[in-house]
């Protein structure tokens, strides 16, 4: 456990020193897009963050290949060097997609090449543990289709929910800090050495997220981009297919009994991770249904709107960090929900705590359609919004007030890669500076 979170920490450390110097070089090379209308930031925000985070990717597999018992994951399995190959090349489509808006399909061919790369390196499913039949061994072809599909998926997945300032970083480290804890119960506990190199990706892919969340929560200095968000993607799905297609049920030994009734016993365990929907079950019912609903339209399965459960967040009311945190909330209850029914799926305590927690999400996601009646007398201990109209209005005719003066100034555009921009790149001039500036404050 110390070597793992060494290698936590050393990936978050260079994801978060570097992330810096990359806002920078991205506001130079101009990657940093004009404002669409499917857009929630207001202000043009540099992207080119996945370079960071690959870059926290290849010294937490570094650090990871000279420790003492991690090193041994790099002697008997090709599957790191399968997760390096793989995500250099996404990374790589990724920044030219930041930089030039590569076409859709350009980006989905890609996805399958990188795919299709792990998978010549040994990173496939091999396997499935299907409830009533037992261990089902697949094809060359069939494992290699199964595989492509799920890292095209969550790749896809994970890009789609990525709207909001920390919300793909945020709900991905959620995810693999939850399937952290599964693998590593599967490799100490029941001792098998197959399930090492998805504990190992977990925790770097936790490190990749926490070193870049302090750079992008609310304001965001600097987004992810495609660079980013199908990288984190492509390593979600390498674990998920180490563990889920390579790992033999039967060698848990939780049943002692046939293989069939053995994985009948471990179907807990294995349904949050066989294409990972439990994992990624919010961006994953966001991809379905962006499909669905754009197809209905007529429109390109590809072509970007403003109707990602993110967005239909904010239209309810709730604010840009509050609409994230619901996002956080409902992530964590499903990772570590299906983690705890994984562990003793006979307890009622389980289910009923997973319910009762679903309830108060619902709460909290209805919160802005609520009003409450609020007596007269408590008025002033409200927040104006469940205040009654005209209840604090004195009887008579009101009179009438002049209209208040427009004191917002017109926004000028500020040209990419301007030396003057500060923080998220404004589009108009940032008076709390001056103001600063004025009183002589140092800061």
């Amino acid at each position: 456990m110390r070597e793992y979170l060494l290698t936590l920490c050393i990936t978050a450390a260079v994801t978060y020193l570097l992330t810096g110097p990359v806002r920078k070089f991205a506001i130079v090379a101009g990657a940093m897009p004009e404002i669409r209308a499917r857009d929630v930031h207001r202000e043009p925000t540099p992207r080119l963050g996945g370079i960071a985070m690959f870059f926290g990717l290849c010294a937490g597999l570094l650090v990871a290949a000279h420790l003492a018992n991690l090193s041994a994951v790099f002697e008997t399995s090709n599957e790191p060097r399968a997760l390096l190959s793989g995500a250099a090349l996404i990374w790589l489509i990724g920044v030219l997609d930041d930089k030039f808006e590569i076409d859709a399909l350009i980006k989905l061919g890609g996805q399958m090449i990188a795919a299709g790369v792990m998978v010549m390196q040994g990173l496939t499913i091999l396997w499935l543990p299907i409830p009533g039949f037992g261990n089902v061994a697949l094809t060359q072809w069939q494992g290699t289709l199964l595989t492509v599909a799920l890292v095209v998926i969550t790749i896809n997945a994970v890009n789609f929910v990525d709207g909001l300032d920390g919300l793909a970083a945020g709900m991905v480290c959620i995810a693999s800090a939850a399937f952290f804890l599964y693998a590593y119960r599967v490799w100490v506990s029941y001792g098998i050495e197959a399930a090492a190199p998805a504990t190992l990706f977990a925790a770097i892919l936790m490190g990749m997220c926490l070193g870049f969340l302090p750079h992008n929560m609310h304001p965001a200095r600097i987004f992810m981009g495609d660079s980013g968000s199908m990288l984190i993607g492509l390593v979600l799905a390498a674990g998920a297919i180490s563990i889920t297609g390579q790992v033999d049920p039967d060698a848990l030994k939780l049943f002692a009994g046939s293989e069939k009734e053995a994985v009948h016993q471990t179907v807990p365990v294995y349904i949050p991770l066989l294409l990972p929907l439990t994992i990624i079950a919010i961006p994953a019912a966001d991809l379905i249904l962006a499909i669905v609903r754009r197809t209905w339209r007529g429109q390109s399965p590809f072509a970007a709107d403003r109707g990602h459960l993110h967005h239909r967040l904010l239209e309810i009311g709730h604010s840009h960090s509050r609409a994230v945190l619901i996002m956080y909330f409902w992530s964590a209850l499903i990772a570590f929900g299906a983690l705890a029914y994984s562990v003793n799926s006979a307890s009622m305590w389980i289910v009923l705590g997973v319910v009762g927690l679903s309830a108060i999400g619902l709460v909290l996601l209805l919160l802005p359609r609520f009003r409450p009646r609020v007596p007269v007398w408590a008025q002033h201990l409200v927040p104006p919004r469940y205040r009654r109209r005209g209840a604090a209005e004195p009887a008579g005719d009101p009179l009438p007030q002049a209209p208040e003066p427009a004191t917002e100034e017109p926004r000028t555009p500020v040209t990419v890669g301007a030396r003057t921009v500060n923080g998220a790149t404004a589009l108009s001039a940032r008076t709390h500076v001056s103001d600063r500036s004025k009183a002589g404050t140092s800061r």
